[in-house]
């Protein structure tokens, strides 16, 4: 970059020195200044996020379905014969919340919360 020789002499003291850019100056101060923030510790596989009731103020786990939306569960599990067939809830491993429809009667869900939620008719 050419500087006239009175800048030169004013931004460095010597003429016989190179000027220094404040841009180059600023990116090495601010790679140096940056602080890496950590990261947030990993939750277990499939417990998804907590989050409490508006209505009741009952708490509930909200997991991402296979198609992108977010559905309250109650917390635990429940025996498959005792649900209706229509409101069974599978949890897979990576936390995704799948309809469960066929089920061995033995077999365990899990419930959405509006579906037992107290203050809902």
């Amino acid at each position: 970059m050419p500087l006239c020789a009175a800048c030169t002499t004013a931004a460095t003291g010597t003429p016989d020195r190179d000027p220094v850019r404040l841009g180059d100056i600023l990116r090495v101060t601010a790679a140096t200044l940056r602080v890496p923030i950590p990261a947030p510790a990993p939750r277990p596989p499939g417990t998804g996020s907590f989050t409490t009731c508006r209505s009741c103020g009952s708490p509930a786990r909200r997991h991402r379905t296979a198609g992108g939306r977010w559905v309250a569960l109650e917390p635990g599990e429940r025996p498959v014969a005792g649900v209706p067939r229509a409101e069974r809830w599978y949890v897979a491993a990576d936390g995704t919340a799948v309809p469960l429809r066929g089920a061995a009667p033995s077999g365990r869900c899990r419930v959405t919360h509006l579906s037992v939620c107290p203050a809902r008719p």
